[in-house]
């Protein structure tokens, strides 16, 4: 490296390397006198110090402005500074600090640019990676920061962190997340400035910088240091503009967002109605921003399973935007589309479905059929659909929704990929295997690349490989992705988060189908105890959790455990979102299975049909869900000897799965070989002969049974 600098010197000056050495041992004593000023005095055997700052010596002669640009991008990371970066941010800079005019001009003007970094890399000091972005060599870079003194080091600091705020985008860009990306080792170098970061940021203008980069930080999963730069910028704007102003209850809102990100759901609280305290003092009740932090509040409710409470903030929000904004404002109409959210967790499939609509409609009407703000509504709608069993209306609204995101952000943008990644469970759930994984895998791709490996919606999708994997039998597949799910969720957000939790009992479901009952006991009881801590008792995810504890004791035959289980799961569910909900009724169905294998046929059978009268209900009588208790059913019929009972049911569980399904699916195969048990039983002749089916472009040959009576 010395050699490489002597020799660019020596290039550039023109002096003869009897000079160069001259000049350097001067530099050298010069050095030794004021040692303490410079790191790394003895690296290179005092060679590389001594070409380094003979080299920015020389690049001071020639151009102040190049010599402060070096000194700046101390204040940055080392590698892929970009002109862009700069230009973005100093408009900030222009406005709040006094910065040296000659950085202003390199800032405004990417031929300035150009030139200082050409005079840079001239002397070694900085290198080209391509495309306007450049480098600098990190122990460099670490010496580069000895060249300003305090009062110069604090104010290119206080520059840095304006430049990176205000580089910041809104997520109305399409492009902020590629922008996020780039700047992300930049804002963390900034966020080790933590000393002086705290006292830099009581003004005003740094901490507005810092709540930024405290946005950007949560956005690319980075929870912790994010937490860390809002609770720096709450501490400044604070102590310079007091607690009650609206600027203040921003970054008070961010960290109520982040606290939920991180699943910190009572602190999330205390933020949220901190922010709506302020707000309705500061604004008013019916102020837009009020409203946002009522709409907050409310899906925070939804998460902690306080469904009531959460219909109040959400109706709350609705009727006020709807007041202040007008019918089809977007902010509105998101809400419109959270309520939705909400009567799709409560059960209400059919209320969900009109609040899709509505925001769909009016969105539409607002904002022009090609807008991405609608998109997301269809992509609900897919859900939905998808929840309902319409798996064909479905596949319309994701394809519909994939291919508008494809075409407005880009194929991989995260909201893309998000979809991508929903299309994949959908293509699951139709047991479209092959489809599913080209999906789930596309979806992984994308995320790694745009958000990294460790980030939660990488993380997501492996969990959802996972499953995916788990129903394809490829048990030893699932186990790898559960287990990455795992330690990148216990990192991200440690061992008692719920996204944790959730792939903690996904494990403990994994082990008890690979028959290591032990574990999965030990997987189920450390999710339970973590979702009773978080959650409570009777919110939902613990519930789910429960039940899948007494499915395990029903595995190891422990009954009595297993029914106190799914009786405490069916009471709570019963209590929090009411007799017929499907998680109810699966509860419900789960205790017909262990009365059944208990002997208590009648009880069984109660317990199935009110399973089958409740789903027929909610989601139709030709749902795969209602059709898996119609099976039920007919297995407990053929039991107790009511083969024309047991007839009837597989007759109409075979011509469901046939409709949705196809005839080749394992499914509908089941089904029709239960039939043919039946049909035998009861001295029916059968014919079998083959019939061709096209399947995934693939021709398959399927044995199909048809019955004559004798």
């Amino acid at each position: 490296m010395a050699l490489t600098q002597a020799g660019a010197f020596i290039g550039r000056t023109g002096v003869d390397v009897q000079t160069y050495i001259d000049y350097f041992d001067r530099t050298w004593s010069n050095l030794m006198e004021v040692q303490d000023q410079f790191p790394l005095q003895d690296y290179g055997e005092r060679s590389m110090l001594t070409t380094w700052k003979l080299s920015y010596d020389q690049v001071l002669r020639q151009s102040e402005a190049a010599a402060w640009l070096l000194r700046l991008w101390a204040f940055f990371y080392h590698d892929d500074f970009w002109y862009g970066l700069l230009e973005k941010g100093t408009t900030w800079v222009t406005r709040e600090i006094d910065a040296p005019a000659s950085l202003i001009k390199l800032a405004g003007s990417s031929l300035e640019f150009s030139d200082a970094m050409g005079l840079l890399k001239a002397y070694s000091l900085a290198d080209s990676q391509g495309a306007g972005s450049y480098s600098m060599h990190s122990v460099l870079h670490l010496w580069s920061r000895s060249l300003s003194l305090h009062a110069d080091a604090v104010s290119l600091l206080c520059v840095s962190i304006c430049v990176l705020g205000g580089a910041v985008q809104s997520e109305d860009d399409s492009e902020y997340w590629k922008s996020d990306r780039r700047m992300l080792q930049h804002v963390l170098h900034a966020s080790n400035e933590s000393c002086v970061l705290q006292i830099l940021a009581q003004q005003q203008h740094l901490a507005d910088a810092t709540h930024c980069m405290a946005i950007l930080l949560g956005r690319q999963g980075k929870l912790d240091e994010a937490e860390k730069m809002y609770q720096r910028a709450l501490a400044g704007k604070e102590k310079a503009l007091g607690p009650d102003h609206t600027s203040t209850l921003d970054t008070v809102n961010n960290l109520g967002l982040l606290y939920r990100d991180q699943g910190k759901l009572d602190e999330a609280e205390q933020m949220y109605q901190h922010a709506l305290a302020g707000y309705e003092k500061a604004l008013g009740p019916d102020h837009t921003l009020t409203l946002d932090t009522v709409n907050n509040l409310g899906v925070l409710y939804r998460d902690q399973g306080k469904l009531d409470e959460a219909e109040k903030m959400y109706q709350r929000a609705l009727d006020g935007k709807e007041k202040a904004l007008g019918p089809n404002h977007p902010s509105k109409l998101n809400t419109v589309g959270n309520l939705g959210n909400l009567y799709h967790a409560q059960g209400k499939l059919d209320e969900a479905e009109k609040m899709y609509q509505r925001a769909l409609d009016g969105k539409e009407k607002a904002l022009g059929p090609d807008h991405p703000s609608k998109l997301n509504t269809v992509g609900n709608l897919g859900n939905l659909y998808h929840a309902q069993g319409k798996l064909d209306k479905a596949e319309r609204m994701c394809q519909r929704a994939l291919a508008g995101y494809e075409k407005a952000l880009g194929p991989d943008h995260p909201s893309t990929l998000q979809t991508a990644n929903n299309l994949g469970a959908l293509y699951h759930t139709q047991g479209k295997l092959d489809k599913a994984e080209q999906m789930c895998q596309r979806a992984l791709a994308g995320y790694e690349n745009a958000l990294g490996p460790d980030h939660t919606s990488t993380l997501d999708t492996v969990n959802n490989l996972g499953l995916l994997y788990r129903d394809q039998g490829k048990l030893d597949e699932a186990e790898k992705m559960y287990q990455r799910a795992l330690a990148g969720y216990e990192k991200a957000f440690g061992p008692d988060h719920t996204s944790t939790l959730q792939t903690v009992n996904n494990l403990g479901a994994l082990y008890h189908t690979q028959g290591k009952l032990d574990e999965a006991e030990r997987m189920c009881q450390r999710a339970l105890a973590g979702y009773e801590n978080a959650l409570g008792p009777d919110h939902p995810s613990t519930l789910q959790t429960v039940n899948n504890l007494g499915s395990l004791y029903h595995t190891k035959g422990k009954l009595d455990e297993a029914e106190r289980m799914c009786q405490r799961a069916l009471a709570g569910y019963e209590k929090a979102l009411g007799p017929d909900h499907t998680s109810t009724l699966d509860t419900v169905n789960n205790l017909g299975v262990l009365y059944r294998d208990q002997g208590k046929l009648d009880e069984a059978e109660k317990m199935y049909q009110r399973v089958l009268a409740g789903k027929e209900k909610a989601l139709g009588p030709d749902h795969t869900s209602t059709l898996n208790t119609v099976g039920n059913l007919g297995n407990l019929y053929h039991r107790t000897g009511m083969l024309d009972h047991a007839e009837q049911v597989f007759q109409r569980a075979f011509a469901g799965y046939e409709k949705i399904y196809g005839l080749s699916h394992h499914v509908t195969t089941r089904a029709l070989k239960q039939l043919t048990l039946i049909r035998s039983e009861k001295g029916k002749i059968f014919i079998w002969y083959t019939l061709n089916i096209s399947a995934n472009s693939l021709s398959k040959q399927v044995k199909v049974l048809r019955y004559y009576p004798e």
